[in-house]
């Protein structure tokens, strides 16, 4: 069983041209200015899970500012989940500081999504003001025992497009503001996870926190598979590609050339997200 916890697919007309939805969406802007950055709809994301034996795909939109935009975007990924039953599971996504956002939260768990992401402050950190905005959402979430997936990445090493100002400070302060809800940490957590080592506090206040390993080959070594089980969270890791930003045999290389038991891949693979997700 595969399992992709982390892809986003778009409506066909945002993928025809994109330049219109560029205003008053810096975020998007930022993401999505060069022709480079890849889009995708739901016949795309299928054909890539046909080619490289993804048996689910866990679906997401983009955190638009914009209320309509928002809906729309969320309503393809409805879309996706009733015509693709099995195989396409999707998230909510929306800006967090939107007054609508715990409301569209709710339309979209009534209509069969399964949680909210991945939510992003891309021109922030996730500070007091951010942890605010995430709370109301957050309260629907816990309601009804879903996840919630959420941008992080690395406070240090190089420069990219969604690179966010964000602490590793602020990232623990997310897990402690919301502990019994349960949290997708985008991209690794930012690294946060090599903490759970540590003998006081943290390992109980990450005990909620899952981790995919979106854009991994981008960012880490082969080796981050390793640390992670040494770290003893084999079962909280997601395989997860960003899709369509990399396809999925990027990362069976990678999961190869790491130490992991095949038990371990399996988990990473599909196990882990299948109980998550129910």
């Amino acid at each position: 069983m595969i399992i992709d916890a982390h892809t986003h697919i778009f409506t066909s007309r945002m993928k025809q041209d994109r330049s219109v939805y560029f205003k008053n969406e810096p975020e998007f802007s930022l993401l999505y200015d060069s022709p480079k950055a890849a889009i995708c709809t739901i016949d795309d994301l299928i054909l890539s899970m046909d080619r490289h034996q993804v048996d689910t795909s866990v679906v997401c939109g983009f955190p638009w500012r914009t209320p309509d935009t928002i809906k729309k975007n969320n309503d393809a990924v409805i879309e996706a989940v009733i015509k693709n039953p099995g195989r396409i599971k999707g998230l909510a996504c929306f800006d967090a500081a939107w007054d609508g956002a715990a409301d569209e939260t709710l339309r979209c768990i009534d209509a069969g999504l399964s949680g909210a992401g991945e939510l992003a402050f891309y021109l922030s950190g996730i500070d007091e003001t951010a942890l605010g905005y995430l709370t109301p959402v957050m309260a629907v979430l816990k309601e009804t025992g879903l996840p919630c997936m959420i941008h992080t990445n690395e406070p240090v090493g190089h420069k990219y497009p969604g690179k966010t100002p964000i602490t590793l400070e602020q990232i623990y302060a997310l897990a402690k503001a919301f502990p019994d809800n349960k949290i997708i940490l985008a991209h690794w957590g930012g690294g946060i996870f090599f903490y759970n080592v540590m003998k006081k506090e943290v390992r109980d206040v990450l005990k909620n926190i899952w981790y995919d390993t979106a854009a991994s080959m981008f960012l880490y070594s082969p080796q981050i598979y390793d640390m992670a089980v040494v770290a003893g969270l084999a079962d909280k890791i997601l395989f997860g590609t960003d899709y369509p930003l990399l396809p999925p045999d990027r990362y069976y290389k990678d999961m190869d050339a790491s130490g992991m038991t095949p038990e371990q891949k399996a988990m990473v693979l599909g196990k882990n997200a299948h109980a998550l997700f129910r």
